[in-house]
C-alpha cells in the first residue's frame, strides 16, 4: 500500500495520538492494537457469515 504524503501525516498524527494515550509506551500501545483488530476481525467475520447464510 502507497499512502500521499497527506495520507501520511494523518496516519502519524493517529499513531501519534494513539501512542499518547499509553503514556507514550509504543509497546503497549501496539499490544492494544493487535488486540482490537482481533476484536474487529471476529465482528468482521461474524458479518460475513451472516452475509453468506443469507444468500
Amino acid at each position: 500500500m502507497t499512502l500521499d504524503s497527506r495520507q501520511e501525516a494523518a496516519l502519524q498524527a493517529i499513531a501519534d495520538r494513539f501512542i499518547a494515550l499509553h503514556k507514550g509506551d509504543a509497546v503497549k500501545a501496539l499490544k492494544e492494537m493487535i488486540v482490537l483488530n482481533g476484536h474487529l476481525q471476529e465482528r468482521l467475520d461474524v458479518v460475513e457469515e451472516t452475509r453468506r447464510a443469507v444468500r
